[in-house]
């Protein structure tokens, strides 16, 4: 009897741990990549909804690694602007205009001036 309380704490102590892993995981986990807006690449989307726009833009990460990434926006955005974007498990959590200084020299080389 003794035996299988310690094997079902047991059991449970390692689903526990394993959720509570997998969570930090795809809450955490993020990449980072630059782009540059091009507002012919914008959507407007329903007046309904706070985020009015949506852009699908050509990304790169710090390697020059091209990724396609979907986001939207409550505003249109600065034509030209060089933008830095999180990327969690779930899609672009967040981002934010930087300067051209500001981008890794592989994705300067893939973004031009």
């Amino acid at each position: 009897m003794k035996g299988k309380i310690i094997a079902i704490a047991v059991t449970a102590a390692v689903l526990i741990c394993g959720v509570a892993g997998g969570l930090h995981y795809f809450e955490n986990y993020e990449h980072v990549y630059y782009s540059q807006i091009d507002n012919t690449k914008v959507k407007e989307l329903s007046a309904d909804s706070d985020m009015k726009y949506e852009y699908k833009l050509d990304c790169y990460d710090e390697k020059g690694k091209k990724r396609a990434l979907k986001f939207k926006t409550s505003r249109e955005l600065r034509e030209d602007a060089y933008i830095m974007l999180e990327v969690r498990s779930l899609g672009v959590h967040k981002w934010e205009e930087v300067t051209y200084e500001n981008l890794p020299e592989k994705a300067q080389e893939k973004l031009g001036r």
